[in-house]
């Protein structure tokens, strides 16, 4: 008789073949009731609603949503696929959102259909999907995104109603800027007669600086004998410079968040000191704080550090030859290789502190950062030489967050980015909170992002002769959400807020991160 391993083992058999087929969401039909009951028992499977199932790690802890927000587009999918066939776009207003890059998960997906019930289909983790009862644009109109059907992007623009520019600025503005020519508008303007809309997408364009697409819309819809109106939809106007050669719709999403999130955290920031102590003493209070800073920033990560352990890596007392524990505990190589990388931020803080412009230093530098960062897991086998390679060349996920980093190609584009509007930016505050933010977000490395973030904002502060700052091991969820809420929602104020009152504590003498004995 076989044991319980080896039946496990035999319906795991069964799972993978249907991973391995490209199957994510997993109908009750695609396993005998035996094999499922199994894999739901010993955790491999999540249900998400009555018949219609996920994979998951067995060792993930009930209330983690990793898995869901991983898997919740390939889900919906097959989902409505299954139930809908042809029959189901999503809609405008959201197909907007992905085509501007915004890969977040919705709290809930509004679907068309002819067969909709008008009705919410509860998903996890207060997900759901909405199928309303309505016609959907013509089939030549659609295509795919994660195999999920949406409305083309000119489409999208012309379908979506006039709140979208209110709601969603950032994202409106960078979906229409994708637009490159008028006439990939016009055709459907006019065969519609959308004389109304016509105006609307006039003064949009004219709000972006691209007069020339906003008069050929104008111009076009007249001779063909409506009368339009333009209208300015959005509430306040553009004053950035886009590129036109500009593809990437992450390089102007990016711009879009940055003129609009530095106004907030200005307002919110305590000015900036300026440096008005000698370097030898600024750094020797950099060096000074590394202990607890490397215990809560290691810690927020999840390693399981002590404070002694930091202090035998600081002091040397670490040794990978003569202790075996050393040299393969994971804990310990991310340790050492905070140490070194420290030594190098430090380095890079000495040349801010000459002033150097920061934008500057830190995009000649942060790759020296990170390979020291990763360089002794590499050395002993925990990591893989190409992790030092550098920027990433395939799709990350974050653990239990609705935001999913832009595809690797965008990386690209996106980084450089950074680093210029950091060179450019005069407010040292807003080099802080959105360097750290936009770092994050962006999520350029497999691993060590959220380390490189707060680096790079400690170095922004430098700048500003603010004091380096600690995010404390216990304001984590709170850090966290405020993070997920500039992510998802583009609102960055709780974010700025939250180290605007961490740096206002270390300009008073007291910080609120203390070590841990």
């Amino acid at each position: 008789m076989a044991t319980p391993g080896e039946k496990l083992a035999t319906s795991l058999e069964q799972l993978k073949e249907l991973q391995d087929n490209g199957v994510f969401a997993i109908k009750s039909s695609d396993l005998s009731r035996v094999h499922k009951e199994r894999l739901v028992d010993n955790g491999f499977i999540r249900e998400v609603i009555k018949g219609w199932y996920i994979a998951a790690p067995h060792e993930e802890q009930e209330g983690d949503s990793t898995s869901w927000f991983t898997s919740f587009w390939k889900f919906c999918s097959r989902y409505l696929e299954d139930r809908y066939g042809e029959d189901y776009c999503i809609s405008a207003e959201q197909s907007v959102m992905l085509h501007a890059g915004n890969n977040a998960i919705p709290k809930q997906l509004m679907i068309k259909s002819t067969n909709g019930n008008n009705l919410p289909t509860e998903l996890l983790f207060d997900t759901s999907i909405f199928i309303l009862k309505s016609p959907f644009p013509n089939v030549a109109e659609i295509e795919h995104n994660e195999g999920v059907r949406m409305v083309n992007l000119a489409s999208s623009l012309i379908y979506s109603g006039p709140s979208i520019f209110i709601r969603q600025p950032i994202d409106t503005r960078t979906a229409l800027l994708m637009i490159k020519d008028a006439s990939e508008l016009l055709e459907i303007l006019l065969d519609g007669g959308h004389s109304k809309i016509a105006g609307r997408l006039a003064g949009a364009y004219r709000n972006l600086g691209r007069d020339k697409i906003a008069n050929e819309i104008l111009k076009t819809m007249k001779s063909a004998g409506y009368d339009v109106r333009e209208v300015d939809p959005f509430e306040e106007p553009t004053t950035i410079k886009f590129d036109a050669r500009d593809y990437s719709p992450q390089v102007n999403r990016i711009k879009l968040m940055w003129e609009k999130m530095r106004k907030e955290i200005i307002e919110v920031f305590p000015k900036a000191p300026g440096i008005s102590t000698g370097m030898k003493t600024y750094i020797k209070q950099i060096e000074e704080i590394y202990v607890t800073d490397a215990y809560h920033s290691l810690s927020i990560e999840k390693y399981k550090v002590t404070p002694q352990l930091i202090e035998r890596v600081r002091t040397g007392v670490w040794n990978t030859k003569e202790n075996e524990a050393d040299h393969k505990q994971k804990d310990a190589m991310a340790a050492r290789g905070y140490w070194q990388a420290f030594n190098v931020v430090k380095r890079s803080a000495k040349r801010i502190f000459k002033g150097e412009n920061a934008g500057k230093v830190v995009d000649e530098e942060h790759r020296d950062w990170y390979r020291e960062l990763f360089a002794p897991s590499v050395a002993v086998g925990l990591s893989k030489a190409s992790d030092l390679a550098g920027y990433r060349n395939d799709q990350v996920y974050i653990s239990q967050s609705k935001h999913t980093p832009m595809d690797k190609k965008d990386v690209r584009d996106a980084m450089p980015l950074l680093f210029e509007l950091l060179e450019q930016e005069e407010e040292p505050s807003v080099r802080a909170v959105l360097g750290h933010f936009i770092f994050v977000y962006t999520h350029p490395y497999h691993d060590g992002n959220g380390r490189m973030g707060r680096f790079l904002m400690n170095a922004m502060l430098v700048s500003g002769g603010y004091p380096w700052t600690v995010i404390p091991l216990e304001e984590r969820d709170k850090y966290m959400d405020a993070l997920e809420n500039a992510s998802v929602e583009q609102d960055i104020k709780p974010f700025a807020e939250f180290i605007a009152y961490l740096v206002k504590a270390g300009l008073k003498g007291k910080p609120i991160a203390k070590i841990s004995s």
